[in-house]
Formats: structure tokens, sequence, C-alpha cells
């Protein structure tokens, strides 16, 4: 029980992460493509509670500094709650009602705005729905054949552990980085968002399944020596039935911690893939592409909210980690 209590507060962080980019369309301001060609490298909205008339518990946002000093006079506008705005499709549905926004003609640019005016926060969000889901798709297909390969070598042994071994040992020596760039660059560059999104999962899981496999293989080898294993056979169970019942689940928890290893390096592939123009392109938003433009040395130094999409890395990395730390933990004093 004091397990699962300390399991429970990293899943629920986490699951609380992944629901705002499930809810990207109701948490974003603006249509992410929605360009505004006035306002390039917008700072970060100012936010005040106190103007002429006194303190208010509805917060006012205002332009920025460098936008502030050319109005007159500085017009601020209050913050609201429950807006309707630009049209967006959940759960096949249409829905125009957002959880904030400004009276127009204000603007809410939270995180800034990038070098066509498109708001940064809604971006962020939309990038980051992208991002994670080409992540968690792509820790399937890895833990997938992960388990399908690893479970036959370890399982049935002698010349099929030696095959598929071999290939494992390849796929672990060459460098994961290049490898990946290199395989992504054969194939067509040129493809629709949704192709381009299958295709970039399927590269990223196919490089990734090597080193669980050995984890799986080891367990294999050890279940399949196991009394009740030896028992279940000697009463004519059949391999299919053995690797179900007996052999299968105690793999269960080695996969909950791989995944939680890999999500956040399967997500950080795909951003390295896209930094470079061989992922998810423009306009759909992702992790990689908006980072893409800090290639731009005055980008880099001159605005810093362009830095946001690598602080969300930094954040999923942090919090995978974590969860795999603690289902670590958990899986070694069960075994205790």
């Amino acid at each position: 029980m004091p397990h699962r209590r300390t399991l429970l507060l990293p899943a629920a962080l986490l699951a609380l992460w992944h629901l705002v980019f499930i809810c990207a369309g109701f948490l974003a301001p603006y249509d992410p493509a929605e360009q505004d060609r006035d306002l390039p490298y917008t700072a970060p909205a100012h936010w005040q509670f106190h103007d002429s008339q006194g303190f208010h518990l509805r917060p006012y946002v205002c332009p920025p500094h460098d936008l502030a000093a050319t109005s007159q006079p500085q017009q601020c506008y209050p913050l609201q709650f429950f807006v309707h705005g630009w049209r967006y499709s959940f759960a096949g549905m249409r829905w125009s009602v957002h959880l904030f926004g400004v009276p127009t003609p204000g603007r809410i640019a939270i995180l800034g705005t990038d070098a066509y005016g498109r708001d940064m926060c809604s971006r962020l969000l939309f990038g980051g729905r992208i991002s994670l889901a080409i992540g968690l798709l792509a820790v399937l297909v890895s833990l997938l054949a992960a388990m399908l390969i690893g479970t036959v070598s370890g399982y049935y042994g002698k010349w099929t552990d030696e095959l598929l071994m071999g290939g494992a040992e390849l796929f672990l020596v060459v460098p994961w980085l290049y490898f990946l760039l290199a395989l992504r660059a054969m194939l067509p560059l040129h493809l629709s968002a949704s192709a381009t999104f299958l295709l970039v999962v399927g590269v990223i899981g196919s490089l990734g399944w090597a080193r669980p496999m050995r984890l799986i293989r080891g367990l294999v080898l050890s279940a399949r020596e196991r009394n009740y294993v030896l028992a279940a056979r000697g009463f004519g169970a059949s391999d299919a039935y053995l690797l179900r019942r007996h052999i299968a689940p105690s793999t269960a928890g080695v996969l909950l911690t791989q995944a939680a290893l890999l999500v956040p390096q399967f997500v950080a592939a795909e951003a390295a893939l896209s930094f470079f123009g061989l992922g998810v392109s423009e306009p759909v938003p992702s992790w990689g592409n908006m980072l893409a433009v800090l290639q731009q040395y005055s980008v880099l130094v001159s605005y810093w909210w362009m830095l946001a999409p690598a602080f969300a890395l930094v954040i999923t990395s942090v919090m995978y980690c974590w969860l795999a730390e603690v289902l670590q933990r958990s899986l070694k004093s069960f075994s205790i």
C-alpha cells in the first residue's frame, strides 16, 4: 500500500500533464496557425491587478513594454473566462468555447508570438499534442516488437536466440541519433501531415526495441525454468498457453518501467527530427519545428520565450523519469 501511494503522485501529475495537451483546443486562446504579421516576436503579455481606479481581483492584460511605449494611451483588457472564439474539433464535435480570453481587439499572448505573429501558447499546446502522441505511439510499437522478439528468443533459445540477439546487438552498437537521422533522410520528405506523423512513429519505434528486448529475453529465460512452468509443461500445456498464462505476465513490470524511460527519449527523438526538418513540418506545430527557429543566433539571444518548447521537453523528461524510478523501486521491493 505505501508503494501504491508513492506511485500515485507521479502518475497523477503525468495524467494531468497529458490532459492539458488533450484539451489543447479548449485551453488555447487562438488558432495555432493564425498569423498576425503586425506582431512578430511580441514579448509575453504584461499582467496587472491595479489601474487608476484601484485594485482589481480580475487581472488585466496589457501590451508588452515595447508596444506600450508606442500606444497612446495604453489600453489594457480584462481577463475573461469561458469565452467564445475560434472553432476547434474535440471528441468528433466542433466547439468554440475557450477557458480564457480577452475582448477584441485585445490579444492575450501569454508566451508571446513567433516570427509570423502566431500565439506561442497555442502552438505549444498543439505541438505538445503532436510530440507526445508520436512518443507514446512509438513506444507502443517498440515495446510490442521487443516483447515479441524477446519472448521468442528467450523461450526457444538455440539458433533462434543467437540470430535474434545478433540483430539486437547490431541495433545497439550503431549510434542511435545518426542512424535515426540517416534512416529518416532516406525516406520521402514531401508527405502529407498524417503520413509524416505515421512515418515518424514507425521510424522511431523501429529503432528503440533492442534494449528492452534484452531485458525481456532475460526474464523469459528465467521464467521458463521455474517450477510452476515446468509443472504446467509436464501436464501437457502448449507453448502458446505457457507464454500467455505464465511467462508474458512476468514481463509486465519491466515493460511499464521501460515505457516510462522510453517516452521522453522518443519525444526528444521527434524533436530532433523536426528540428532538422525531417519530421513534422510547418504549419503543423510540434515542439521540434518550433525550436528550429533557434538555429538563428539572433532569435536565440533576443527572444527568450521561443525556448518554451525546450522547457516543456525538460518537464516531460523529469516527470517520466520520476515515474520510472518509482516503478523500479516498487518492483524491487515486490520481488524482495
